[in-house]
């Protein structure tokens, strides 16, 4: 199933090049205006789940070009953004110890947004091709074994950076947690539809240019043991 926000942050059910507007189906999640609604459904998706496939074979819906496609999740409550994480097709001879940083959740963009850098001294400006993963349920402790118990879907993601600004060694927040600097969607697929997230071809171009172009099975540490250290972070570790 392909979940979307669009247009006034209506939710969309994706089906091939359509989008049904499913938000009247939500009316009775808690929430403060629409942008609370898809982190609802995704806390009571088992709930929704049936509902959701027999409003899709009801309605017709719209044809997507002709939406505003908005990021899946506007606001989330924390990004957490492993670090060097890829082999690099096998030019790393042996793999990082695992790390990770925070991105703010303020950076977030939807597909089609435009990432800026305002006016700082950056040596480089550039956004790298990710794969989101969606934690779904509340991960605590979580051991590998059943972290993908945890995840709801995936999405793409661009982590953007402004790189070599001052002062050395003092410079992570702003070089990666600026305004725009975390585009996303068009939307979350959940999981069931991913038979292994761990070989997925990820490309990014632009200008029409292919600029990355690697799988997920380069990843030094996969994702149920990204999704452990992250949630139960040790020194061991």
């Amino acid at each position: 199933m392909k979940l979307a926000y669009f247009d006034d942050f209506q939710v969309g059910l994706v089906l091939g090049d359509r989008i049904v507007d499913v938000t009247p189906l939500l009316s009775d999640i808690p929430h403060r205006d629409r942008r609370d609604l898809m982190p609802g459904l995704i806390e009571r998706f088992d709930d929704y789940r049936s509902r959701l496939v027999e409003m899709a074979s009801d309605e017709k819906g719209a044809l997507l070009a002709s939406v505003k496609l908005r990021p899946p999740i506007p606001r989330p409550r924390q990004i957490d953004c492993m670090a060097v994480n890829y082999m690099e097709d096998g030019t790393l001879a042996e793999p990082s110890p695992i790390n990770a940083f925070h991105k703010s959740p303020s950076a977030i963009i939807g597909p089609e947004d435009t990432m800026v850098l305002t006016d700082v001294p950056a040596s480089v400006f550039e956004g790298e091709a990710e794969l989101a993963v969606v934690i779904g349920k509340r991960a605590s402790h979580v051991s590998a074994s059943n972290a993908m118990s945890h995840v709801f879907g995936y999405m793409n993601f661009i982590d953007g950076s402004a790189r070599g600004l001052l002062p050395p060694g003092n410079t992570f927040y702003q070089v990666k947690s600026r305004e725009t600097f975390a585009p996303t969607g068009p939307w979350i697929v959940t999981a069931d539809e991913i038979p292994d997230p761990q070989r997925l071809q990820i490309r990014l171009w632009l200008n029409g240019v292919l600029k990355q172009d690697f799988n997920t099975s380069d990843m030094a540490h996969s994702i149920a043991r990204c999704i452990e250290w992250v949630r139960a972070p040790t020194i061991a570790a």
